[in-house]
């Protein structure tokens, strides 16, 4: 069959040594010239296009067209000899052809009309050439601002090709609503399309598009992410559901561990670089006087053409601590006085609500500024992420989860940004870092009181890190205990184990210790449009409380309605930041089960540090007395001496058979050798809570995790 064939610049003109000719390029858009806040890291222009065109975009490896355009990703803009638009299957081969025209803009680039509508099946690709260089990408793209390049040819060979003619046939149905029931699934392409160009990873000079392709096979968060999302485009309507609730307001706890090099300050570019994120309120001053943004996250449901839609956004700003690590062992603290407050942020968005438990999505998070005004004006990218989260059942038809549980990773980088002509243009990588995160989302109730809280005994688990420049640079603690909450009185019994590195680079611990205290809890009141509110948002002090607006000693965070799960952002010089996690005493623990295990690890060893992502790895309960773990991670490594930093790598496959132990309360431990899980499952029976600790292969190590059930 005939492809639509589009030629520009005659498809007989093109040679062998493409890579090393000129080029002309027209004036547009370009991502180096616009960075903004609230914007995703893939720049998009549909500025005068019809609803059914799309405006194409070829970029090829700087191996391919040195004397290309630069453009980010260390890609180069180019005209390509001639693009293609056609209709495929598994076997990628052109199928037949599409029912488009085309236009060339004033400024010379080219614009797709698609006579039928915008696809939005994988069934039509739009190929270019440039040279010898062939690369493809999907026609559905949700902003309609298509690129051609090595992350969307990834895209189409690693999905498409690994799907039957069964399932492909389920793909297309989904999106034509073949079995006459809409089909929300039939966005996900579009979806992701649009956010495989969200991630920020730089293709080196020396590579041509076929090591490119390597190169992103072997980052873990950005293959991972396209497998998930593929797998995430099988569902079929009768999987998807919405909460009940129309919408509802969740107070946030987050916690971001990160790892990572740093270039921003010259003498010691190169060093490896610890950091943790903790969210904060922040205080806004306007005309009107003073407000605040809370962390916070909001799901809504509603009916879109008779598809049922949850969609969700977050606004969580924090704050960040952070620890250089030099070669030679020199430390450097850089405090949160270095940045100014910034936000973590997710562009609204839908997902899926899966047999009333899982919430599955691709996000992409907002861009953000910090120095707006300032000599060093930074930019700050977040790659997008799969998201597989935990929805709590609800009680009636108006009633919404109490709780919204995730964990998730995102790399990204702090890029210097240049004022120029009243745009913010791209200049050196500052940072690159890559970051774990664990948010828990509590309901928010009017009119919340202790009373909820009162009487009632807890256990808990929680990790923090200190840095600083002294005898031990990093400190780990991490404690499971109990509380007892009476008034306004916790009464703590908690016993610790804390890893550190010394100032000469050697690790010490884990040092067994207590923290069996008493600690002053309080609401916190929240300054809202209708004034001023008890929302279930609480302080964690040691001894006074801290008040509305007072900075709490150990930590503020926040409490479901019926005080059954709280957490806390810890942000202090005592225990250090990072979160708690507190859950009313169950009288069981679950003696089978599937849970998705998600958090993270920080480990110190002789010349190395090591972050661990834990990757939606499978937690099974057999029995009360056996369990297994399909270890998944993403791991980072910072080796010292060569002051070099790894890319995630996926580590999969690996299963580990686990002694499980139930004791009074709800407390549970997990057991393997040198690795330990211990925590609490909380009363519904549906999470865990779990202090990590590992020695394995000399490595010490300490993490947070969280298991959460999947459908039988």
């Amino acid at each position: 069959m005939t492809a639509a064939f589009l030629s520009a610049c005659g498809g007989s003109s093109a040679t062998d040594e493409a890579g090393s000719r000129g080029n002309s390029f027209p004036p547009a858009k370009n991502a180096l010239d616009d960075f903004s806040s609230g914007s995703t890291g893939d720049s998009n222009n549909t500025n005068g296009l019809a609803q059914n065109e799309v405006r194409v975009t070829v970029e090829v490896p700087a191996a391919v067209a040195p004397n290309g355009e630069p453009t980010r990703r260390n890609l180069r803009i180019v005209t390509p000899d001639r693009l293609e638009v056609y209709r495929t299957d598994p076997s990628l081969r052109p199928l037949g052809s599409v029912n488009v025209s085309r236009r060339t803009e004033d400024n010379g680039r080219e614009v797709i009309a698609f006579e039928e509508g915008l696809p939005l099946a994988p069934d039509v690709i739009i190929e270019a050439v440039y040279g010898n260089t062939r690369m493809r990408a999907l026609a559905a793209d949700s902003d309609r601002d298509v690129k051609v390049n090595p992350f969307s040819e990834y895209l189409v060979t690693n999905t498409l090709a690994g799907y039957s003619n069964t399932q492909f046939r389920e793909l297309l149905d989904c999106v034509d609503d073949a079995g006459g029931e809409l089909c929300l699934n039939k966005y996900v392409w579009s979806t992701l399309a649009d956010q495989v160009h969200d991630f920020e990873i730089d293709i080196p000079d020396n590579r041509d598009l076929g090591e490119a392709l390597d190169l992103l096979g072997n980052r873990g968060d950005f293959a991972g992410y396209v497998a998930s999302m593929a797998e995430y485009a099988l569902l079929d309507e009768q999987s998807s559901g919405r909460i009940s609730a129309s919408s509802a307001d969740y107070n946030s706890v987050f916690v971001g561990m990160e790892l990572g090099q740093t270039f921003r300050e010259s003498s010691l570019a190169g060093s490896g670089q610890w950091g943790v994120r903790t969210a904060q309120e922040e205080s806004v001053t306007d005309n009107n006087g003073t407000g605040y943004v809370y962390p916070a996250l909001t799901l809504t449901s509603f009916d879109a053409f008779n598809i049922r839609v949850t969609s969700l956004a977050n606004d969580i700003p924090y704050n960040r601590e952070a620890l250089i690590h030099q070669a030679g062992n020199n430390f450097f603290e850089r405090g949160s006085d270095q940045w100014d407050l910034n936000t973590h942020a997710s562009s609204p968005g839908a997902a899926t609500l899966v047999d009333e438990i899982r919430l599955l999505a691709g996000r992409a998070l907002y861009q953000s500024i910090t120095g707006q005004d300032s000599s060093e004006i930074i930019g700050w990218t977040r790659n997008p992420y799969h998201l597989d989260a935990f929805v709590s059942a609800t009680g009636g038809d108006n009633d919404a989860p109490d709780r919204v549980l995730s964990g998730y990773f995102s790399a990204g980088k702090a890029i210097q940004l240049q004022s120029s002509a009243g745009t913010l243009k791209r200049r050196g990588t500052l940072e690159d870092h890559y970051v774990s995160v664990l948010e828990v989302n509590l309901l928010r109730k009017q009119g919340f009181s202790l009373e909820a809280l009162n009487g009632k005994d807890y256990n808990v688990v929680y990790l923090a890190s200190r840095f600083s420049e002294g005898s031990e640079p990093v400190q780990i603690e991490s404690g499971a205990g109990t509380w007892g909450i009476s008034g306004n009185t916790v009464a703590q019994v908690m016993p610790t184990l804390t890893i550190a590195r010394a100032n000469d680079g050697t690790v010490n611990g884990p040092v067994v210790g207590a923290r069996d205290i008493n600690w002053t809890i309080s609401t916190r009141p929240s300054r809202l449009s209708v004034g001023d509110r008890e929302i279930g948002r609480l302080n964690l002090d040691i001894s006074n409380a801290a008040g509305q607006f007072g900075t709490p000693q150990l930590g503020a965070g926040a409490s479901n309605p019926e005080g059954s799960l709280l957490a806390f952002n810890l942000d202090n010089g005592i225990t250090g930041d990072g979160m708690l996690v507190a859950a009313e005493q169950a009288d069981t623990a679950p003696a089978s089960g599937r849970f998705r295990l998600q958090g993270f690890s920080m480990g110190l060893a002789f010349g190395e540090n090591r972050l661990r992502h834990f990757d939606n790895a499978l937690l099974t309960i057999n029995s009360s007395s056996d369990a297994t773990l399909a270890q998944r991670t993403l791991d980072i490594v910072h080796s010292i001496a060569t002051e070099s930093v790894s890319t995630p790598v996926l580590q999969d496959g690996n299963t580990v058979a686990l002694a499980y132990t139930a004791g009074a309360g709800g407390q549970v431990t997990f057991t393997a050798g040198d690795l330990a899980l211990e925590g609490f499952v909380t009363d519904d029976q549906d999470q865990f809570f779990l202090q990590l600790r590992d020695t394995a292969a000399g490595e010490q190590s300490l993490g947070l995790l969280m298991a959460t059930r999947l459908p039988d």
